[in-house]
């Protein structure tokens, strides 16, 4: 009886591992990477000019992208030009103006809140949009970046920052909505107008602007600082191309939002 005992408890253990043994050998073997080659072809002008395959290849997708680039979606009467203009330019006033109404339905309808004012940056305007058709390739022109539209929250004391930020830089950065009154002398800011009333030191005003600046691109702390911001997920070169679907011809707007008194 003692021996019969014994091969019963052989016998379960010599199962377990023959079992285990053979998942383990039917696991299936991970391949592993040991080597990685790669060459450079060049393609350059020393290309053999008869072998068209490339260009047959490209062609299509480059006729169908200028397609879309060279569709017209508005005219200018006049040049508009960023270098043209002390405190404010056309193409400037132009580009604030279409920010803050086509950024203003959506933030109402999201936040329930009226947008203040608009500023961009002078140096964001890359290129001018002369006088003639304006085209979907205009709006990538005079914006290539992928900015989107923020609306931050200032207080009236960093909208006296914002203005002290112009006079100090004296550059033509876009506004609209907003008015800043200088000394004859353009050394001190005299006082701010928004929507047509004196600044309220103590209340929040909504200023649509890039989200470059509104993470303190261009050194404006003012909007850097802020703890109110609101992202609308809204392409500034789609905004542009919105806006000049909308009006068909563009205003020449030379509206002074730096004023000498």
């Amino acid at each position: 009886m003692v021996k019969v005992k014994k091969k019963k408890a052989i016998i379960p253990h010599f199962v377990f591992l023959l079992t285990f043994f053979l998942l383990v050998s039917c696991q299936s073997k991970k391949d592993l990477v040991y080597e990685i080659k790669a060459s450079q072809i060049n393609i350059n002008e020393n290309a053999d000019n008869d072998d068209t395959t490339i260009e047959n290849f490209v062609a299509p997708y480059r006729d169908h992208i200028n397609e879309d680039l060279d569709h017209v979606l508005a005219y200018t009467p006049v040049d508009q030009d960023k270098s043209k203009g002390e405190w404010e330019t056309n193409i400037g006033n132009l580009l604030a103006k279409a920010t803050f109404e086509l950024a203003s339905p959506i933030f109402k309808q999201r936040e329930n809140k009226n947008i203040d004012a608009c500023m961009l940056n002078h140096g964001g305007i890359r290129a001018v949009i002369p006088k003639g058709n304006v085209t979907t390739r205009t709006a990538y022109n005079i914006m290539p970046f992928e900015n989107s539209v923020m609306v931050v929250g200032l207080t009236g004391n960093e909208i006296q920052d914002l203005a002290q930020y112009m006079l100090d830089q004296k550059k033509p950065h876009p506004l609209y909505g907003i008015v800043i009154y200088l000394n004859n002398t353009a050394t001190k800011v005299n006082r701010i107008e928004i929507n047509k009333k004196p600044i309220n030191l103590n209340q929040t005003y909504y200023v649509a602007t890039s989200d470059y600046l509104a993470n303190g691109g261009d050194s404006m702390a003012f909007f850097n600082n802020s703890t109110i911001k609101y992202d609308l997920d809204y392409k500034l070169r789609s905004l542009f191309i919105d806006y000049f679907k909308k009006v068909d011809t563009l205003p020449n707007l030379t509206t002074k939002h730096v004023i000498k008194e």
